[in-house]
C-alpha cells in the first residue's frame, strides 16, 4: 500500500502528530527568588569535536574548530561568569566530557550545572528507539561519574526530539527539558494528552549563536549578522522578558561565542543585564525546581 501524503491524512491522522507532544499549562510563577523581576537562564552547550565525528569527520580542520571551544572558548566564559556571579548549565555531550579531562569538574567547582546532551551530539531521529535510549544512558551515567551528581536536565542534540525522547527523558526520570519551542516562559510538557510533570524551559534559534556565526567552507552557509547586531537582538529579547516578568534563556557554545569579538558582545550583554538590581541568575534546574514548587533557592 502507498504511504499517504500528509495533505491525504485524516482528521484522526494530523491531531495524533499534533498532539503527542505538546505545551501544558504554563509555570511562569508569581514573583522570582529574592523579589526578582526576571529569571536568566545562561547555557552553554560544550560540543566541542562532538560535531564533526557524529557526522564521520575525522580530519583535524573542523575537529580543531571543535577543540578550539574547551582549549580558548571554556576558560573565557568561565572567568566572564565568575566576574558577574552568573550560575549556568552546561549542557555536555559524553564524549566531550571523556575528550577533555577535568572540564566537566571545573564546571561543578564554580558552581555550574552539568546536564545532558547526547553521547556524540547524535542526531536522535535519524536513529532506532533502542538505540536513542542506550546512548542517553550512557551519557547519563558518563556525567554522573565525572560530576559526582547525575544529571537532572537535557537538551536533546540539535534539539531533535524524536517520537521516543520524550518516553525516555521520563523513564530517566529527569525533572526538566530544554529543547522544545512551544512559549516563551516555562511550560508542563503534555504526551499524548497527559500531563508529565516534566518542565520545559524553552529555547529559541534567535537566542541561540550559532544561527548567526555558523560558516561552512562548502556551502553558501555564512554569518550574516554581526556581533553587535546580535547583541541587539539579545538584548531586546532580555528587556522583552524583564518587561513580562518572565525568563530570559540564551544557548551558547564555547567554540562560537568563545572567540573575541563574540565574548565582548556576551560581557555586554551581561553588563546591560546586571545593571538591572532585580534580576535572578539560576541553573536551568532552579529555575525549572522553583516554576514547578516555588521554593526560593536564592538563599
Amino acid at each position: 500500500m502507498t504511504e499517504q501524503q500528509p495533505w491525504q491524512w485524516e482528521e484522526p491522522t494530523w491531531r495524533e502528530h499534533v498532539g503527542h507532544v505538546r505545551a501544558g499549562r504554563p509555570l511562569r510563577p508569581e514573583s522570582w527568588p529574592g523579589g526578582a523581576k526576571v529569571a536568566v537562564a545562561l547555557s552553554f552547550d560544550s560540543d566541542h569535536e562532538t560535531i564533526p565525528l557524529r557526522d564521520g569527520e575525522v580530519l583535524p580542520g573542523k575537529l580543531s574548530q571543535g577543540e578550539y571551544g574547551a582549549r580558548v572558548g571554556v576558560p573565557r566564559i568561565l572567568r566572564l561568569l565568575e566576574r558577574f556571579g552568573a550560575p549556568s548549565t552546561f549542557f555536555v555531550p559524553a564524549v566531550s566530557a571523556l575528550l577533555h579531562e577535568g572540564e566537566v569538574k571545573s564546571y561543578v567547582d564554580a558552581g555550574h550545572e552539568i546536564a545532558l546532551h547526547g553521547w556524540i551530539h547524535e542526531r536522535n531521529t535519524q536513529l532506532p528507539p533502542e538505540a536513542e535510549r542506550d546512548l542517553t544512558f550512557r551519557a547519563a551515567d558518563t556525567l554522573e561519574s565525572l560530576a559526582g551528581t547525575r544529571p537532572v536536565g537535557i537538551r536533546t542534540p540539535s534539539w531533535d526530539f524524536s517520537p521516543h525522547s520524550l518516553r525516555i527523558i521520563r523513564e530517566l526520570g529527569l525533572a526538566y527539558d530544554s529543547s522544545l519551542m512551544a512559549d516563551d516562559d516555562c511550560y508542563e510538557i503534555v504526551a499524548d494528552g497527559e500531563p508529565t510533570g516534566i518542565v520545559e524551559v524553552p529555547t529559541e534559534w534567535i537566542r541561540d549563536d550559532t544561527p548567526y556565526f555558523t560558516m561552512d567552507r562548502f556551502t553558501t552557509l555564512r554569518p550574516h549578522t554581526t556581533p553587535r547586531g546580535v547583541l541587539t537582538i539579545w538584548r531586546e529579547e532580555f528587556d522583552g522578558a524583564y518587561a513580562d516578568g518572565g525568563v530570559f534563556q540564551l544557548t551558547l557554545h564555547p567554540h562560537c561565542i568563545g572567540h573575541r569579538s563574540r565574548i565582548s558582545i556576551l560581557a555586554e550583554l551581561l553588563e546591560h543585564i546586571a545593571s538591572h538590581e532585580d534580576v535572578w541568575f539560576a541553573t536551568h534546574a532552579q529555575i525549572a525546581d522553583h516554576v514547578r514548587t516555588g521554593k526560593d533557592l536564592s538563599r
